[in-house]
Order: C-alpha cells, then sequence, then structure tokens
C-alpha cells in the first residue's frame, strides 16, 4: 500500500522547525558568538529548495544572515509515496553536464539568491563524475560566475576513497575544485574520520550527515549504555562526539520536529566537555563503532522515509 504525504503539512512542519532553527542561533549569537543558521537543500530532497526558498523570503531573512547549501545529481520520482511497488526508484542518479545545466537552473529559480555551496549529491566512482571533463569545467564555470563553493557528497562503504580521488582533481588554473566534502560519519561509522582529517588540513569544509546514523544510534546497546552511565541523552552524545573530532566537522542535525532541533543543539556545550573533562567518555564512544561494510549493509535495508 503506498502513502501519500500532504506537501502542505510537511511545508508547514518544515516552516516550524526553521523558525526554531533562526531563534535558536539568535539566542546562542546574543552570548556573543556569531552563530549562523545552516539550511542544506537537494534537488531530489522533494521541495526542500522551494520550501526553504519561500521561508527566507517570507520571513525577509537577507542571504547574508544565513547559510544554504544545495546538491544536484538526483531526480526525485516518488511523487511523495513512501511505499512504492518494487523495483520503482525514489530517485534517480545523473551526473553528466546536460543534468548538471538542467538543475542548476532549478536551484536558482529557488534559492538562487541565497545558495553558498553547491554540490554534487552522492559521488561515486561508478557515476563518472570523478574523470569527467566536462563536468569538472561546468563546475569551475559555475564557481567562478556565482561566487558559490562547490562540493560533493559521499556515502558508502568507500567514501574515504572517493573523497581522496576527489581531492586530486585540479581546475583550469590549478586550485582544487571541491570546496566542501558532505560525508558519512558518526559514532557507528567511524571509517572516514581520516580521510576527512586529510580533508580539513587540506583546506576543505568538512560537513558531516547522517550523524545519528539513521536513527539507529538510539537503539544500539553499546551507545544506549554510555548514555545511561553518563546521563547525557544518545542525540546529545551522538553529535557532540563527531562535533569533537580533529576534522572540525559541521554537524547536519536532520531534525524533523522543534524538540529534536533544540536537543541537538545541546551537544554544542558537550563537545566542549568531550575535549576537557570528560575525555574518557570519548574514548568509550569510540569504541561503539561497527564495521564499515557491516554498517552500510543494515543502512541498505533501511525502509525509505
Amino acid at each position: 500500500q503506498k502513502v501519500h504525504r500532504s506537501v502542505e503539512l510537511m511545508q508547514n512542519q518544515a516552516n516550524i522547525v526553521m523558525s526554531t532553527l533562526m531563534k535558536e542561533t539568535k539566542s546562542l549569537s546574543s552570548g556573543g558568538e556569531t552563530v549562523t543558521p545552516w539550511f542544506d537543500c537537494a534537488r531530489s530532497y522533494g521541495l526542500s529548495e522551494k520550501f526553504v526558498g519561500e521561508f527566507l523570503r517570507e520571513n525577509n531573512v537577507k542571504p547574508e544572515d544565513c547559510y544554504v547549501s544545495s546538491k544536484w545529481g538526483y531526480t526525485y520520482v516518488a511523487d511523495w509515496n513512501v511505499e512504492l511497488d518494487e523495483g520503482e526508484p525514489h530517485e534517480v542518479k545523473d551526473h553528466s553536464v546536460e543534468n548538471f545545466l538542467k538543475q542548476i537552473k532549478e536551484t536558482v529559480d529557488c534559492i538562487g539568491d541565497y545558495v553558498n555551496l553547491y554540490q554534487v549529491h552522492s559521488a561515486t566512482f561508478e557515476s563518472g563524475i570523478l574523470t569527467d571533463d566536462r563536468i569538472h569545467e561546468a563546475l569551475y564555470e559555475c564557481k567562478q560566475s556565482k561566487g558559490w563553493s562547490i562540493g560533493l557528497s559521499v556515502s558508502g562503504p568507500v567514501q574515504d576513497e572517493i573523497l581522496r580521488e576527489a581531492m586530486k582533481i585540479k581546475t583550469s588554473d590549478g586550485s582544487k575544485l571541491f570546496d566542501s566534502v558532505q560525508c558519512t560519519y558518526n559514532i557507528l561509522e567511524q571509517k572516514p574520520g581520516d580521510a576527512l582529517l586529510e580533508a580539513h588540513n587540506s583546506g576543505m569544509d568538512v560537513i558531516i550527515k547522517e550523524g545519528m546514523a539513521n536513527g539507529r544510534v538510539f537503539v544500539n546497546e553499546k551507545v544506549k549504555e554510555v548514555s545511561k552511565s553518563s546521563g547525557y541523552s544518545i542525540d546529545e552524545l551522538a553529535l557532540a562526539f563527531i562535533l569533537s573530532q580533529p576534522f572540525q566537522g559541521r554537524v547536519l542535525s536532520g531534525a524533523v520536529t522543534s524538540e529534536q532541533l533544540v536537543s541537538n543543539m545541546k551537544a554544542l556545550e558537550l563537545s566542549k566537555k568531550l575535549l576537557t573533562d570528560e575525555k574518557e567518555l570519548l574514548d568509550v564512544m569510540k569504541g561503539c563503532c561497527m564495521e564499515s561494510e557491516t554498517y552500510w549493509k543494515d543502512r541498505s535495508a533501511l525502509a525509505w522515509n
């Protein structure tokens, strides 16, 4: 049976969470530290660009008062259906120049005034994005003409290898093509840590997705034990663990309610403690990791949400 979601209800819920983000970052900034709200979209995240663009314009948010990233390379084709017939995809990947030129126009229409970072969505060896000079030139032209940073997102058990290969790509003027990487790293999947540190040391911005392992940290027995013994919530621990890593990643929340977002933001304070008086707790959390192949095998079995 197919489940169909109301676009209006989803946009209303997104607006509530975005309003909370604006409020919370403003509150943190009032303490003397500048905290900028970050909105991460993608062409294939349903109508995420439309939702974010309309929210920012309707609330008169200036481009300099927020940071917006988006991605191209996938096209969402599920029409809001969570459950599809066997063999039907939710999204279709295409890393060709033609698709890039098509999708960048769509992004500009939705959030063009706000974009800071445009990313290749889920770069792989198989998609050709790492060896196609034509798309490299198109991305460089985008960087030069629009002033956007250019990044890539990676997934899977060889995401560290993909990142290292992407770091080798140069533009016509000899500079590196990619300014940032968005990678899966969390308390259960720690394999990419070394590659992310290399990226950070080379000057790339590191962005972390799936910080709570698609919810799996909440049912992991080791993580639950650490939470119980330490007195910190699971999401607080999971996100603080990432924030305390030497590659200094920016961590995407993924919250779908205001309550989740507020809880997630407590990780900011805990991450500082993990580097000072809670170092033993950090070592304990390092022991919660899984084998990367097992992690991604389990992830591929999760239902689409």
